[in-house]
């Protein structure tokens, strides 16, 4: 982890640090899986933010006005967060076009985030797919 990434973890609650930490592990362990190479480990308006080659930038944070959520934020120019949309509507909550609302108090989707986060990863492979592939 570099230093900018965890000094910005450690300034969150706990419980917020402990939730965006997993996060991020999700992360590196979906690019590994998938062979996907490096990842660029940034602050991008002061949230961290996480990029491959072949993929989409993927930024996470918390937001104070919203306590009990945070926040999986994608590119809003791509058909990113309209497919995640489409596929899982029925259980994943969306704000706009740039992002997924995950809530504190409720168990991760761990396998629909874990698919939004592949496509995500993958998106210059599946960009003109219909459903991106999915």
């Amino acid at each position: 982890m570099t230093d900018v990434i965890q000094n910005k973890l450690s300034q969150y609650p706990a419980n917020i640090s402990t939730a965006l930490n997993a996060l991020r592990k999700l992360i590196y362990s979906l690019v590994d899986e998938l062979e996907l190479g490096d990842i660029e480990e940034t602050l991008k308006w002061g949230e961290p933010s996480f990029k491959v080659k072949t993929g989409s930038p993927i930024r996470i944070d918390w937001k104070a006005a919203t306590p009990d959520n945070y926040y999986l934020f994608f590119n809003c120019q791509t058909k990113l967060v309209d497919t995640f949309r489409e596929l899982y509507s029925d259980v994943l909550e969306f704000q706009g076009n740039r992002a997924i609302v995950l809530t504190l108090n409720q168990p991760l989707e761990e396998a629909k985030i874990k698919h939004c986060l592949t496509l995500a990863l993958t998106y210059q492979k599946v960009k003109h797919l219909p459903l991106l592939g999915a």
